[in-house]
């Protein structure tokens, strides 16, 4: 539970609200692990997609970091950042931005897993006397793109990339299906051993790999082998939500990210709070609706933090957010009176990066209960 001090009510809702105290406390603590097992972090910046998150999760300007959109990576090269992972599969006509940032200095790695990139990539290169950073994507799990660590193609594409190619790369998607201990140990393995197999591949084809990526939320915390990885990726860590809590990565007390919501009107017939919280503040991501506790659209707290067991966001339309008041609350714990109009909420939302994307200006409740507002990195 969080102390809330005056300014959050003076606030229009609904609004995104970050605890700055858990969102150090969560860096902290992986930042912790995965140098106890001596790989360094290169944190995925596109759940908050800010210069301050920045200033948090990097210990200077020339430390790793992650994005998901060229927007990103220029926006962060124009503060000053140097090393940047582009880890989404490189379009050719992003080349020529790619190139840009190259040419300003900035180590930018691209990422790839076909013939057809790797050619566009050596023709550019060609054409514009460029030099590129690329790493090529390897499947550990099924979970997306990526060639397998024993496909034919990878010892093709690396010797077609040349002086470009720089490593391997992976993602453990599929560790979000998650929900044991043994269970993500077994994928933060799997992941490991995937790029192991690729790498030992390259070496026997006299290919250098000097660059080896691996990562997820729930593979970085529960990877314990990691002394041989170069780099470890993660990006909700930051705040966490409630589909990582399903999985056992995080408490509920974790989670620093929440939507302040007003209660402005009742539907009694059906037991319905009404909120200003509608999918264009909480997104329509139900991503707990396959897990073993589904929150609907989220989990409903007061303004303090403190969670009202049972109550969700059961529904939303653009604007409008319903709390539907289970049974046994409107039969006596709770009915839609005592809640009343002006009354504000937290809810907690089920994907961090999903939410954050719905709002343009983040509202930061500092250690100190001060204030602070940051501004998202918008498009692509």
């Amino acid at each position: 539970m969080t102390q809330i001090p005056a300014w959050p009510a003076q606030l229009d809702t609904p609004y995104l609200l970050i605890d700055e105290a858990k969102l150090k406390r969560n860096i902290d603590r992986l930042q912790s692990h995965i140098k106890a097992q001596g790989s360094q972090l290169r944190p995925h910046l596109k759940t908050l997609r800010t210069l301050e998150a920045a200033d948090y999760l990097l210990p200077g300007k020339n430390a790793p970091a992650t994005v998901s959109t060229l927007a990103e990576a220029e926006a962060y090269a124009n503060a000053g950042y140097t090393d940047l992972l582009y880890a989404v599969g490189i379009a050719p006509a992003k080349l020529a931005r790619v190139a840009q940032l190259r040419q300003q200095g900035i180590s930018l790695h691209i990422l790839l897993d076909t013939p057809e990139q790797a050619t566009a990539v050596v023709n550019f290169a060609e054409l514009h006397q460029q030099d590129f950073s690329v790493l090529i994507e390897i499947d550990s799990d099924d979970h997306r793109g990526g060639i397998k660590p024993d496909a034919s193609q990878l010892v093709t594409i690396a010797a077609q990339l040349g002086s470009h190619f720089s490593g391997l790369m992976t993602h453990a998607g599929g560790s979000y299906g998650c929900s044991t201990p043994a269970a993500l140990q077994t994928f933060a393995q799997q992941e490991c051993d995937a790029i192991r197999q690729a790498r030992q591949r390259l070496a026997e084809a006299g290919i250098d790999c000097p660059i080896t990526s691996v990562g997820s939320t729930p593979t970085a915390h529960f990877g314990t082998d990691f002394n041989d990885i170069s780099e470890v990726r993660a990006g909700v860590f930051t705040t966490f939500d409630l589909v990582m809590k399903n999985i056992g990565v995080c408490t509920m007390d974790d989670i620093a990210m929440s939507v302040v919501t007003t209660v402005i009107g009742y539907n009694k017939e059906k037991h319905w709070l009404l909120t200003d919280s509608g999918w264009m503040a909480v997104s329509r991501d139900r991503g707990t609706a396959n897990q073993a506790v589904d929150y609907n659209y989220g989990q409903v707290c007061r303004l303090d933090g403190t969670v009202i067991n049972g109550l969700t966001l059961t529904g939303t339309s653009q604007e409008h957010g319903v709390i539907e008041l289970p049974q046994d609350y409107a039969a006596g714990d709770f009915a839609v009176d005592d809640f009343a109009i002006g009354t504000q909420l937290r809810i907690l939302p089920n994907h961090a990066c999903a939410t954050a994307a719905m709002h343009p200006v983040y509202h930061i409740l500092k250690s100190d209960n001060s204030h602070e507002q940051w501004q998202r990195i918008i498009g692509w």
